[in-house]
């Protein structure tokens, strides 16, 4: 018997639409990645980009527990000296909420040209609207 592997041309994706309100950040980011990355398909490849479009909505909503909304810090660097900005997670959820579920999903995809392709994928919404509604995405609930 041999190893199943997929052709990047027999590849059929899917739309999915995902609502972060009240969902954990990283126990969403796992789901999230695992849907771009293809993992819940029987005909997963490692080394195609196999995985379906995800729309996440609500992402201002997201949860985050213990003293996280405190204590998280992101942080960007300009690449001059003293160009460290530093973000408290609540911040973030205040005021870049896509931005806070984006590069939680992105650190859990695979570092590269491949992940970056399966980065594309994925719409994040702050509000319950979004405007993928032409391709009939599928409800998943987490």
């Amino acid at each position: 018997m041999q190893t199943f592997m997929q052709r990047k041309e027999d590849v059929k994706r899917d739309w999915y639409v995902i609502d972060a309100s009240g969902k954990n950040l990283g126990r969403l980011a796992t789901k999230v990645a695992c849907i771009l990355r293809g993992k819940n398909k029987p005909t997963f490849t490692p080394h195609h980009d196999c995985g379906d479009y995800v729309i996440v909505i609500n992402a201002n909503q997201v949860n985050l527990t213990g003293r996280k909304l405190d204590n998280k810090m992101y942080y960007n660097h300009s690449g001059y000296p003293g160009g460290l900005r530093e973000r408290t997670a609540k911040e973030m959820r205040e005021n870049y909420p896509e931005e806070m579920i984006e590069r939680a999903v992105k650190g859990m995809l695979p570092k590269g040209r491949l992940g970056r392709q399966m980065a594309k994928k994925l719409f994040v919404y702050s509000g319950s609207e979004h405007k993928h509604q032409a391709q009939k995405p599928v409800s998943i609930d987490l």
